[in-house]
């Protein structure tokens, strides 16, 4: 049976877009790609920067699910983000389990919204990384893949009318265990609607921020 009879296939066991795609190899971010071919099914904020500035960390979410065509965006948001080399040195562990989210809130030094709607867990793969460099640059060359799909996400969550909060204390084995893979995992994505929204906090001055190299 070929992949157009049987398209699911390319998908993981545990979810299937709502959005069909066929599994053309040609086609870079099949699934933004057929995303971009349907019509839009709700809002959705296209200005970058009033995203950017709208963004809080939100440990409060509703109870309201997330919908799988907002799960599919924020999913290819992640498969947009720049790379080295284009080898995607970083994997997503979508997080459906109630059970294994209760055990990442203990895993994440029991951080309750960690249990939220949407759980994305963002893990480092440098074996994927084909360049001839030592060990310890296809390591930092995945950290920074993974990091940029998990904000490339975030964004994309903002701009569907969601919320998140970006998790970086936890015990790496612990989630390892959780998830069951042994790869390291670099972020913990968590999202949802919030149960109200925040207003914006002071950031540094830009003097502060911005140094000029001259030479």
């Amino acid at each position: 049976m070929n992949s157009k009879e049987n398209p699911e296939k390319i998908y993981p066991a545990g979810y299937e877009p709502t959005i069909k795609s066929q599994n053309d190899g040609n086609v870079r971010n099949q699934l933004l790609f057929e995303i971009l071919k349907t019509s839009p099914t709700e809002f959705i904020n296209t200005d970058l920067f009033t995203v950017m500035s709208k963004r809080r960390s939100t440990r409060k979410f509703s109870d309201k699910i997330v919908e799988t065509v907002k799960i599919d965006k924020i999913i290819a948001a992640a498969d947009t983000a720049p790379t080295a080399g284009n080898f995607q040195g970083f994997e997503i562990f979508y997080v459906k389990s109630p059970v294994k989210k209760q055990q990442l809130v203990e895993a994440c030094n029991n951080q309750p919204y960690v249990n939220a709607p949407l759980i994305l867990v963002f893990c480092k793969n440098p074996s994927r990384v084909k360049f001839d460099f030592p060990e310890e640059i296809l390591k930092k060359f995945a950290i920074q893949d993974a990091t940029l799909a998990a904000a490339y996400s975030q964004l994309a969550a903002q701009a569907l009318g969601l919320s998140s909060i970006w998790i970086g204390m936890f015990d790496e084995q612990k989630v390892m265990n959780v998830i069951n893979t042994k790869l390291i995992p670099s972020s913990v994505l968590c999202i949802g609607y919030p149960k109200q929204d925040k207003f914006p906090k002071p950031r540094r001055n830009l003097k502060e921020l911005v140094h000029v190299v001259w030479e």
